[in-house]
């Protein structure tokens, strides 16, 4: 399937894709596979997997950096993150390795991008629950209430780790934790530096994927996170 070219004004060429991935040899291959006929360029961050996941996604034609370490997810992004920085890239959509993020929806970011002007994009899945488990539903009502008012702007699904990023405020998000708390600590660091945050609807999807997410410990780290940030005040203004 060829990549469409009428996602508004924003040049697909210049889009670039990372996929933080951790033992995800099942998934890596086709979820690269279908990235690859949105954009043209795809990069997966292997944070020290021990299976054939950095394989898989170089034989699907992915760009490949290979932490010899597990770094935690946060980590992989920046990586990513500094990776397309030097290659030029203009925007970063960021998705998972384990089939939990279509690759079709791309041109949703791409879309919001041209016609918002967001210079972070994340998706919400909150416009049709009817998929998403009932206490996943309530964590994540709770959790994007009080990330939206430590962002000081609304943020429907903070949960959401699909999202599209552009180049000027990268090197803002080069900082913070390197955990799963880096996706919440991500939307305050933009929040702090003036940037509105833009919300792309998209699918809630649960394939057989294993969360590598450790409830006690980080929720533990969200609470660390949130009271490190109670007196938020955004640097320049959110623009509105």
């Amino acid at each position: 399937m060829a990549a469409p070219h009428d996602a508004g004004s924003i040049d697909r060429v210049t889009v670039a894709a990372v996929i933080p991935a951790f033992r995800e040899e099942k998934h890596i291959a086709e979820v690269v596979r279908r990235t690859l006929q949105r954009l043209p360029n795809v990069l997966v961050v292997d944070d020290g997997s021990n299976d054939a996941t950095a394989a898989e996604a170089r034989k699907a034609g992915a760009d490949v950096i290979v932490h010899e370490q597990n770094r935690g997810k946060g980590e992989s992004i920046k990586s990513g993150f500094r990776y397309w920085l030097e290659h030029g890239s203009t925007y970063v959509v960021i998705l998972d390795g384990d089939g939990q993020h279509l690759p079709e929806e791309i041109d949703r970011f791409l879309a919001t991008a041209a016609t918002s002007g967001a210079k972070l994009l994340v998706g919400t899945r909150m416009n049709d629950v009817r998929e998403m488990p009932f206490v996943r539903r309530v964590v994540n009502r709770y959790m994007s209430r009080k990330i939206s008012r430590a962002c000081g702007q609304e943020i429907p699904d903070t949960q959401c780790g699909f999202r599209m990023v552009h180049r000027d405020i990268m090197p803002d998000l080069l900082g913070g934790t390197e955990r799963f708390d880096y996706e919440t600590e991500m939307l305050i660091l933009a929040s702090r530096a003036g940037c509105r945050i833009a919300a792309v609807p998209i699918s809630t999807v649960y394939s057989d994927e294993v969360s590598s997410i450790h409830p006690v410990r980080d929720t533990l780290r969200f609470f660390k996170l949130m009271r490190r940030y109670k007196k938020l005040t955004p640097k320049r203004g959110v623009p509105t």
